[in-house]
């Protein structure tokens, strides 16, 4: 993606790759989107963006269904627990990338950026937190969980959650460096792990394979919510 994603910064402001490079990650460390930075300083439409860089991936010949991520999903005892997907995809994206993975059936909802309204809000502003809250029906923060991995904002996403009260795990997955200094009060190299931290959410406790990966192309995986101490 970040390759789709030079190029449009280049083509579009008539930058080198060098230069549509820099800008790139100057707006990602500064907005947590490159796209925020791009429709706030040089009005680039985010719609018109999603559809010449996301969805222009070809998922389609990377991702494939996860049958160990539905299986960890559906042992998830929905009584007790909200599935809800929390992402700074669009929702076009965020709908292909589960499609992709059968799982598009497993949530109960989506928080997503909307990126028809500017500016754009994303992880880890709080705003952004307090829309999922809104929307997943969460009665205080004491019922959030959340779960988010991936090499580039998964660290500051489980920092802010964690610091806003959400009980978060950070997925470090074993191709990674691990952290320093730890992002969460949980930190996890595999989903499975889930299982064993959070034991009264699943209606099977039989610890299975490991699944191993995450919602590709989400940057936030899960996001587990429910109210009376529950996920």
């Amino acid at each position: 993606m970040a390759d789709l994603i030079n190029d449009y910064i280049a083509k579009h402001l008539e930058l080198s790759a060098e230069d549509a490079k820099m800008l790139h990650q100057s707006y990602y460390k500064d907005y947590g989107l490159a796209v925020t930075g791009l429709a706030l300083h040089h009005k680039i439409d985010p719609l018109e963006f999603n559809r010449e860089v996301d969805d222009a991936l070809p998922l389609d010949n990377i991702i494939t269904p996860n049958a160990q991520l539905r299986r960890l999903l559906a042992d998830i005892d929905k009584a007790k627990v909200k599935l809800w997907l929390f992402t700074n995809a669009y929702i076009t994206h965020a709908q292909r990338v589960i499609r992709l993975l059968g799982i598009e059936d497993m949530f109960e909802g989506i928080t997503y950026c909307d990126y028809g309204k500017i500016p754009i809000r994303c992880k880890p502003q709080a705003e952004m937190f307090k829309k999922a809250e809104i929307e997943a029906g969460a009665s205080s923060v004491d019922g959030c969980f959340f779960v988010d991995a991936g090499p580039d904002d998964s660290y500051l996403n489980c920092h802010h959650a964690q610091q806003r009260g959400w009980t978060t795990a950070h997925l470090v997955e074993q191709t990674e460096m691990e952290p320093e200094v730890k992002a969460a009060q949980y930190q996890i190299k595999e989903l499975e792990e889930l299982r064993r931290i959070f034991p009264p959410f699943f209606k099977n406790l039989n610890i299975g394979s490991a699944v191993s990966g995450y919602v590709n192309g989400v940057e936030s995986p899960i996001r587990l919510r429910g109210s009376n101490g529950k996920i």
